[in-house]
């Protein structure tokens, strides 16, 4: 019974992780175009920060920890198959695009943005394309 509910909590966090992953640099888009000190801007960096620091960051801290423990219930650290190496290493990249993205909240807090929206356009499809390809390891687990 224990698995299922570690699975649930994972399942839970990461949902969560995505939803900020994908909100966040949209908001960017909006905020790239606003004018620096404008009310718009002021609304967006509290929205910003409020995102990562109450939901992203914590639902990826809890994504890691029961993601490893998932891992630790089904032997898969001693195996290491090939699917779940693929799947670290992209777990990895969404965690490189979160800390580039809390990065970018700190910019934008301190009018300090010299990014194009185009930029964050772009950075809005790096999690989904990660997500698909999560998705797809730990389903089908290719190159068992």
């Amino acid at each position: 019974m224990t698995y299922e509910w570690v699975k649930v909590v994972h399942l839970l966090a990461v949902i969560s992780w995505m939803a900020g992953l994908l909100y966040l640099p949209r908001l960017m888009v909006y905020h790239a175009d606003a004018d620096t000190g404008g009310e718009l801007s002021e609304t967006l960096k509290i929205m910003e920060r409020r995102l990562l620091k109450a939901i992203m960051t914590p639902a990826m801290i809890v994504s890691w920890i029961f993601g490893i423990w998932l891992g630790a219930f089904q032997g898969l650290w001693s195996e290491l198959p090939v699917w779940f190496v693929l799947k670290i290493v992209m777990v990895v990249a969404m965690s490189v695009a979160h800390f580039w993205l809390a990065g970018q909240v700190k910019i934008f807090a301190a009018d300090k943005n010299l990014r194009a929206a185009k930029i964050f356009r772009i950075a809005n499809e790096v999690p989904t394309v990660l997500m698909i390809g999560i998705i797809c390891v730990v389903v089908v687990k290719p190159f068992l």
